[in-house]
């Protein structure tokens, strides 16, 4: 394997077993000779942190989704400046629990032309995509599940239910055919270790 920065971001729906994968494959990219940095959004960075608790606790109502894709860039922008570049550019392979597809999907999907504020945004402000992007998918009913059993006091996502979960899944589906160059789907409703192998091998294939 080259040894190269290389930006890799985790996406699903809530409960789908990133935050286990992503130690799996940090943990293997270390035994392999690799210098990792796992990160997430929102958060990473001190003002990223501080945002995202504005963001993912409280009522379901507390932002709207244009005020919601406006904190979340916020948020990116921090943490890609103090975070995610500087370490791309010394090399490293930053791992990162959601990026601005989780926003595509969260927020975009909520409104008409939401989706195009995602994207400008992006462009305009954060002007950075993943090398690679994998996608756990799970069925919504086990994921939401998960998700709620934590018992944490960032469940504001998970308190708009199923049917949010449902339809962010499917986004994520599309979502993938959209950027194929960069996105991969993996199941997560096979075993840890099988799916981690599954997960090892597709960025294998990109670090070779």
């Amino acid at each position: 394997m080259k040894k190269k920065g290389f930006f890799i971001t985790f996406e699903g729906i809530d409960g789908s077993g990133k935050s286990t994968q992503i130690q799996k494959l940090a943990k293997f990219l270390e035994d392999n000779g690799f210098d990792i940095i796992m990160t997430r959004e929102p958060g990473g960075s001190v003002g990223g942190e501080e945002i995202r608790n504005l963001l993912l606790q409280g009522e379901v109502d507390r932002w709207s989704a244009e005020t919601e894709i406006l904190l979340f860039t916020a948020a990116r922008r921090d943490h890609l400046e103090r975070i995610i570049l500087p370490a791309l550019q010394d090399g490293k392979i930053v791992i990162c629990d959601r990026f601005t597809d989780s926003t595509r999907m969260y927020q975009g999907m909520r409104g008409p032309k939401l989706r195009n504020l995602v994207d400008n945004l992006t462009e305009e402000v954060i002007n950075c995509e993943p090398d690679l992007t994998i996608i756990i998918d799970i069925d919504p009913e086990i994921s939401l599940k998960r998700a709620k059993s934590r018992e944490t006091a960032e469940e504001r996502f998970e308190d708009f239910g199923v049917d949010l979960q449902k339809k962010m899944r499917k986004g994520f589906i599309d979502l993938s055919k959209e950027f194929n160059f960069r996105i991969k789907v993996v199941n997560g409703q096979q075993s840890v270790d099988d799916l981690a192998k599954e997960i090892f091998s597709l960025v294998k294939a990109r670090l070779l």
